[in-house]
Order: structure tokens, then sequence, then C-alpha cells
């Protein structure tokens, strides 16, 4: 090898070695940067980033958790089983910003006060962060996503010395109604999150716990202080890329006009049966596979997987799993007692989750109200059909 190879080889080790162990200048900038919403579900909820710039080592990199690589393998079994890691990943500014600009979406920009030292120690939090073997994480919505990363890199930073005061308009929510404010209630995606998640997204969530969506990190960064000098966190803010998406919502699609399609084809076969004494088969044996099956699924989703809040899930008391082993008994001319008991057991979980819904235990989707009340009314007919034909 030559001497001028040596020297090249030289330098780009150097080269690395500064940037590992780089002193941001006191020109350099740390600012947090929240992404509004997109169009499809993953995109519903934005997204968070952290910007450093430095003029005088002219650099201008933007650091983001959440990143997920589609070429994981079993990439959807581990999703479901919500053992699927996330990561950390860098870009530059340019093109980061450039995504979003194509993709119409917001970009807003909080400038933070931090001292020469407070940059460089998070400047290099995030590049140890970001090293192959530190990048990946164990990803959870509600408590280690885009947004609670960053918060938690913030107060690193400052030796958790961050107050924050939300104005006096602000409301504290629960879980499940902070993911609805965004998210049409009347949406499949939002159908989906009340059917798989339990009563645990019912509780109301802390101030803190607010910031695990990217608006609340940052409202609630906007009026923080620090307890060192009670001087605000954020020193400047502005709207970098302003946005006009509208999400639209046809209602002929959605759950509620769907499904209460659906239950009014199932109540108008329930009163051609009650008015014939007669009884369709064939819908008894689908209605029951298919409670009996999505409650087999909820209950995989709260005993078989990672997830934290998919356990206590009380969409099981009308999608019972053990209505898929009452399928040879619905399937018979008559019932006998303890069939019929079963039957009244079923409308009793039906009160049971009408109660828990009331008290707030756990809210359901709206989407589901008129097809529970058609099951309610088939199994009422159920009852009635069966009483009258074991009298025979």
């Amino acid at each position: 090898m030559n001497f001028k190879k040596l020297i090249t080889l030289f330098l780009i080790i150097v080269s690395f070695s500064v940037e590992a162990q780089l002193k941001l200048t006191a020109e350099s900038k740390v600012s947090i940067l929240t992404i509004g919403p997109g169009t499809s579900l993953n995109d519903a909820f934005g997204h968070n980033a952290i910007r450093i710039q430095d003029p005088i080592y002219k650099f201008d990199i933007v650091f983001d958790y959440g990143r997920y690589d589609f070429e994981t393998e079993n990439f959807y079994l581990k999703f479901a089983q919500g053992k699927l890691d996330y990561q950390i990943s860098q870009s530059k500014f340019d093109t980061f910003f450039g995504y979003y600009q194509y993709k119409n979406r917001s970009v807003k920009e909080q400038v933070l006060k931090l001292n020469t030292q407070q940059k460089t120690a998070l400047y290099n939090l995030l590049k140890e962060n970001i090293k192959p073997e530190n990048k990946t994480y164990p990803y959870d919505f509600f408590y280690n996503n885009c947004a609670t990363k960053i918060k938690d890199d913030i107060e690193n930073i400052l030796d958790y010395q961050v107050v924050y005061n939300p104005l006096p308009t602000f409301k504290q929510f629960s879980f499940r109604n902070l993911i609805r404010s965004d998210l049409n209630q009347n949406s499949w995606g939002s159908f989906g999150i009340d059917i798989a998640l339990g009563s645990k997204i019912d509780q109301i969530a802390s101030v803190k716990e607010h910031m695990f969506l990217p608006k609340y990190l940052h409202q609630l960064l906007e009026n923080a202080h620090l307890k060192t000098d009670d001087s605000r966190l954020v020193t400047a803010s502005k709207t970098l890329n302003p946005s006009d998406i509208i999400v639209q919502n046809n209602f002929f699609i959605s759950p509620l006009f769907v499904l209460g399609i659906l239950a009014i084809v199932m109540l108008f076969i329930t009163y051609k049966d009650y008015k014939n004494n007669n009884r369709s088969k064939w819908l008894d044996i689908g209605l029951f596979a298919l409670t009996g099956c999505i409650g087999i699924l909820l209950l995989l989703l709260w005993f078989a997987t990672d997830h934290q809040t998919t356990a206590y899930n009380y969409n099981l008391l009308w999608a019972f799993a053990l209505n898929i082993l009452f399928l040879p008994s619905i399937r018979k001319p008559k019932l006998n007692n303890r069939g019929l008991s079963y039957l009244k057991f079923l409308l009793l979980l039906f009160c049971l989750m009408g109660l828990h819904w009331i008290t707030g235990v756990q809210s359901f989707a709206i989407g589901l109200i008129p097809l529970l009340i058609a099951i309610g009314v088939r199994y009422l007919f159920l009852i009635h059909h069966f009483n009258k034909a074991n009298r025979v």
C-alpha cells in the first residue's frame, strides 16, 4: 500500500472518530419536527423527529424513531404478536422534508433552548442509538413510539428538569378517546382498534401520557418550562410546510352503514321466521360461527401476544368464543334445557356489555350498535322458537 493510500485511510478513520465524538458549535440548533396526519391509517396519528443543524460543520440531519423493516423474517406474525422491533433512522433534512412536502403533510418546527453541551450530548446520544447494535427497540404504540422516545431523550439530556404546563383549556382524555381524536369514529380503522383493544385503553391518561401522540408532544412542549430557571423550553416555533389534506370518509362503505344493512337483513329474516313459525338455520349457524371465531381471535390477542392493551377486552361479551362449541346444538330442531339456558346466558352477557359501556369500563365501536341489536333480537327469537318447539 503506497503512502497516498495510507493517508486516505487515516483521514477516513479520523473522520469517523471525529463524527462519533463531535462537539457541536454554539451556532448549532436542535429542534423538534411534528408531522401532521396523512390519509392512510398508519399515517393518521402523525410523526415526530429531531432535527440537528450545525452551520459550522455544514450538516442538517434528522433522527426519527418508529421505522420498521418489511424484510424482517416473519414480519406479519411478529407484528400480530407484538414482538416486532422498530428502529431509529437518520436522514438529511432536505430528503426528510421533501418527502413530507410531496405527501402534502404539515411540518411544524420547535427550536429547543439547549446549551452547547446539551446539544452535543443529545447528538451523541442519537449517534449511539443509531449504531447497528442499538438501533432496534421493542415498539409500543402508547409507551414506546416515535413521540415518547423523543420525549424521553429530551428529558434525559435535561436531567428530567422539564415541567409541562398545560394550557387552562387542556382536557385529559382516555387513551381510546385520544386515538379517536385522530380518527373518524365511523371508519374501519377506528372500528378495528375498538374491537381489538381492551378496557385498559379506557383509563384516563396522565398529562405526560398524552404525549404518545405527536400533536400532544408538540402542544405540551410549546408551553413547557425548565425547573432550573423557569424559562421556556421552546424558543421559537414555526410551520415549515402547511397542509390542506382532507380525509374523505364515504358513509356508504363505513362500518355503521355496512353493518346497519346486515342488521336490517338479519331483522327481516328473523321477522319472517317469527311470522312463518320457521327458523333459518343457516343464519344461526353463520351467526354462532362468526361470533365464536371473533371471540377466539380476541382471546389469542389477549393471551398469546405481547400486546398489553389487548387484555381485558369486553368485546368478548358479544363475540363469545364458546359459541363455536354450540354449533352442533344450534343445528338441531330442538334444544334441551341446558341449551336454552345457554341462550339466556348470552342475553345476560349482552346486558353486562351494556353496563360496561354505560359505566365507562369500556367503550365499544359505534358501528357495532345495529349489529348488536340484530343479534340480541335473534337470541330472543331463538329462545321463543325453541321453547315453542319443545312444547310440541
